[in-house]
This record gives C-alpha cells, structure tokens and sequence, in this order.
C-alpha cells in the first residue's frame, strides 16, 4: 500500500500543531511508520525553516504580498522536494503541519493578491502534487487568539511578535474565511473539525479513526459527528445585564473542559459572580488569573494578588500597572508599595514594568536599586518621561551596553525604543531612528501619543504594513488625522476600534457605527467608559440582537452590567 500524506490546516491557535503531533504519536502506538515533518513545531529541512523564519522577522517590515507569496511557496516546494516526498517513499503516513494551502490563503484572504496570480505561483510550487487528506481544524477566532495569549502567559516567548501578527487580530477571521471556502471548494479532501470547545482527547482519538479510514480507502466527506460540543440553546441576550448572566453560564460551562480559557475571559472584570469563580481557578490556572488582574482596585482583586503572589510573582507584579493604579493614592497606593516590595526579589521585570512613566521618589528609588541587575527592564520603565534625570538613564544604560552600536541588536533596540515612548525632541528621534532598523515594531509603538509631523510621516508609511503598530500608537488619540488612519483601515484591522476607547466625539460614534456589524465585541468594549451615554446603550442593545451567541461580544457588555472592564492599551 502506498504512503498517505495527511496536512493539517487551520489559523495559528487552532490547535492545529498540537493535535497533528498527537495524532501522529497514536498512529505510531497503532503499528504504522509516521513521519511528521514538522513535528515540534519545526520543519525537518533547516532551509524551509531559515526561509520560514525570514517571512516571520518583523525586521522584514517592507516586505510585499506578493514577495511574500513567493516566499512562502518557496519554502512548502523545498519542504516537498526534500522531506515530504523521500518520506513518502519509506512511510505508511506523512503528515504536514501548513501545506501550500497556507501560502495560497494568506495571500488572498489575507492580503488581497488575485486569485489566478495567487493560482499560478502555487501551482508552479507544487507541480499539481496533493494531500490525500486535508483536515481543517476550525475554530472561532476570538478562542484562538485567547488561546496564544495564553500560551503566551504560560510559556513567555522572549521572541519580537511575528510581521502576519502586525496586520491584526482580524487577519485571523479573513483566513478563516479563505480555509473553509477551500473546504467547501473540494469536500472529497478536505475533512472541517471544530476545535473551539470540543474535548481533545476525543477529537485525537477520531482523527486516527479518519486516517486509518482513509489509508483503507473508505474515507468519507462527513465532518466528524463528535468533534463538536454540544451547542447549548442560546440564552435571550438584550442588555448589558443579561449578557452578565448568558456569559457566567458560558463561563460555568467552559470551565471543567478548559479552565484556562475560561480564566482568560475573567480578566479585567470583576463583581458580584465573577469574583467567587475567579477565586475558584486560582487555584487551577494560577498564571492566567494572576494576568487578568491587571488596573483592578477592588477588594477581591487585592485579595487575589496576595493569595498568588507566591505561585505567579511576575503576572501580580505587573498586575500593580494599569490605568486605575498608575493614579492609585492613598490606602490603594500604600498597598501596591508593599506588593511591589515584597516581589521585587522574586519578579523584578515585572515590578519595573508596573512603574512605567513614573516619576516619583519610589519610582527612581526602584530603577536606582535595579539599574545594575536589569538594566534593560529599568530604562524601559521610563517611557514618557522627559527629564533630565530619565535622559541620564537613557544614556547611562546606553553606554552600559557598548554604545550606539547596541542598537543593532532587535532586543536592545526594542528597549530602547520603549524607553522613548511617547517623548518628542530631537533626543529621541535620533535613538528612535537609529534603532528603528533592527527594531522598527517598537519604533512604531515609541511614537505613542505624539502629534508631531514626523510620527504622522512614520504611520502613514506604515499604516498599510503594520495597521495594528500604527493603530496602538493611536490609542485614545482625538485627533483629525488619527480618525483619518483608523477609517481607512478598520474594515480589517479591529484595532482601530480598540484604539478609540472612551473616545465620545462624532467621529468614533459613526466609526464604531460602520463598525458594529464587523467586530462587534471590539465596539462594545469602546462603550465601557461611555455608559453614562444613552445611545451607548443603544449600540450595545442593538449589537446583542444581531450577534447571537458570540461570547467576546457577552464578556464586553458583562463588564458594562458590573462597572468593572478596563480597558487598557495592549502591552
């Protein structure tokens, strides 16, 4: 019998990567010869994974659609000519984690390149050779994107965030799209399974069934009957307060299939039957309860940072940041000092990181005690600030680490930029275009708040690239020409909408109206700040009637019914 070559498909947090690995290791424990390659993670051929690594470099900001079309058919033909076809030859199953498909999806869901351009470059790259089998593992993109975060808590990647993430989150619903119309295109091959809520060990266990089937010939075009939860009916959802009730039952449910998850769409919100279910998965899923708590000043908040400063130290040292607790005074105040103290040992990035801007005694007493053990977290702490004591820093860390030629290096670079976050001048312009080459996300990011022409010139040249940098250097910004850029691009960056939060002029009104139907959780959770606002109300009523069952939408008009979401720029 001849090899069967098997390709997992889906959108980064799908799931994908996880359970072709596991199916893979259950057709080995079954007796058959299975080669992955890319198992881990990471491609068997080190040349499609030096090829993959340079489409992924944000460094590569200027790169086109179409050059990175090429790119990426490039690397899945060099995987196929020198790992997936030798493996055949030898195998009873090859899987592939990304195929062609991935190359073809991106380029025209995600970056708008015509079909018969996109067509004619992949068919080119594959020499018309197919899967025998392509399982899509599908997904609601916003539990995927919750998912990475997560994984992100859990496991922090020290890496720069990936360029295809600089287009924004809805970049994920685009290729979504883009992969079930492939399905629906051929069901003879493809096979769609549904990973937003289903149990994995049974969906592991039935996509080896499926295989098997497969290699027997008897492959079917049925979706799996199990791989999906059960649906429970839809609540009636019509206000800020039955949304609260429709998503703690979500929560209730979601919580002993994915604990974690259901942590994840915890955070920022506390009250009354929010706070007895986060105390209940702090126990579970320590790490992600400890991040949902960053800004909150309530008293079950307090309580949660004492109870896991000991299990997750860094997430409750940074938790001490946010918008309400940077102008904590008094007992709030008092009390965030003695966290901060008490951790500082133990979470010192963290405790840095949650005195960004800061200029106060405590502040500068902390980035002198810190300067010679973390410089590089000490000199980012001090965005915003344009002093002569914050330039002294700036320079005295520069000199620590070798001088300008420092900022050759992206991680350095990155800090750096940090450091000049949201300051103008002639200083941290040079600083922010020396070190814009090898770090020119952060570059973007540094010019947070600024309303000068050069920051203007910077984001419209980089506004079709990396509309989510540019927007997050928009964030709360009332400004003509910032409404300019978000209007331009929020049919498919989200982000535009998120950088408009409590924003209440007529201009984020008929946005987050032409957007209410787009992304509709993203506009309920502009209105948090707004509810003192009748037609705030309104768009919420209205964005409940059409959007039925969409749990990120629940979660957003949950912390309007408590009083308790906030809202914070993306860290």
């Amino acid at each position: 019998m001849t090899a069967t070559f098997v390709v997992f498909e889906g959108i980064d947090g799908s799931g994908k990567t996880t359970l072709s690995n596991r199916v893979a290791k259950a057709l080995r424990e079954r007796g058959l010869a299975v080669e992955h390659v890319r198992e881990g993670g990471r491609f068997t051929s080190t040349t499609t994974q030096a090829i993959r690594e340079l489409g992924r470099d944000a460094r590569n900001l200027a790169l086109t659609p179409r050059a990175e079309l090429l790119l990426y058919a490039a690397r899945d033909a060099q995987l196929l000519e020198e790992a997936t076809r030798p493996a055949l030859a030898r195998a009873d199953v090859v899987i592939a984690d990304r195929y062609l498909y991935s190359a073809e999806v991106l380029a025209r869901h995600g970056r708008g390149l015509a079909a018969e351009e996109v067509a004619h470059v992949i068919g080119a790259a594959g020499g018309g050779f197919q899967p025998d089998l392509v399982i899509l593992v599908d997904i609601d993109p916003h539990v995927a994107r919750a998912r990475r975060r997560i994984a992100k808590i859990v496991t922090p990647d020290p890496r720069a965030p990936s360029r295809k993430g600089l287009a924004g989150a809805a970049l994920g619903h685009r290729l979504r799209a883009g992969y079930r119309e492939l399905a629906e295109r051929d069901p003879s091959r493809w096979r769609v399974v549904d990973n937003s809520y289903g149990e994995l060990d049974r969906l592991v266990d039935e996509l080896t069934l499926m295989i098997e089937t497969a290699r027997g010939g008897a492959a079917t075009a049925a979706p799996l009957a199990s791989a999906t939860a059960a649906t429970p009916e839809l609540p009636a959802v019509h206000d800020a307060s039955t949304a609260l009730v429709a998503f703690l039952a979500w929560i209730d449910r979601q919580t002993p299939r994915e604990p974690a998850l259901a942590a994840y769409f915890l955070g920022g919100l506390a009250g009354p039957g929010v706070d007895q279910r986060r105390h209940a998965l702090a126990a579970l899923v320590p790490l992600v309860v400890a991040a949902g708590l960053r800004g909150l000043d309530d008293e079950s908040s307090w309580q949660l940072r004492e109870q896991l400063a000991d299990a997750a130290p860094e997430g409750i040292a940074r938790s001490l940041g946010g918008l309400l607790l940077a102008q904590a005074t008094g007992a709030a105040a008092e009390r965030a000092e003695r966290l901060r103290n008490r951790l500082e040992g133990v979470a010192p990035t963290g405790v840095l990181a949650a005195i960004d801007a800061r200029d106060d005694d405590h502040a500068w007493a902390l980035r002198d005690r810190s300067m010679s053990s973390q410089p590089d977290a000490t000199v980012a702490s001090v965005k915003r600030l344009d002093t002569a004591r914050a330039w002294a820093l700036r320079d005295a860390w520069l000199a620590l680490r070798g001088g300008e030629t420092a900022l050759d290096d992206p991680f350095l670079a990155a800090r750096a930029c940090e450091s000049v976050s949201g300051v103008a001048g002639k200083r941290a312009w040079e600083l922010r275009a020396r070190a814009r080459g090898a770090a020119p996300v952060a570059a973007i990011h540094s010019t947070a708040g600024l309303l000068d022409e050069r920051a203007w010139r910077w984001r419209s040249r980089w506004l079709e690239r990396a509309p989510r940098a540019v927007m997050r250097s928009l964030w709360r910004l009332d400004d003509e020409r910032a409404f300019a850029a978000r209007t331009a691009v929020f049919a498919h960056c989200k982000e535009a909408i998120d950088s408009m939060v409590g924003l209440s002029g007529d201009a984020a009104w008929r946005l987050r109206e032409a957007a209410s139907d787009l992304w509709p959780s993203t506009v309920a959770k502009s209105l948090a700040p707004l509810t003192v606002e009748p037609r705030a109300h309104t768009l919420l009523a209205r964005l409940l009637a059409r959007h039925a069952g969409h749990v990120s939408l629940w979660k957003h008009a949950a912390g309007i019914a408590l009083g308790a979401a906030v809202p914070m720029e993306e860290r």
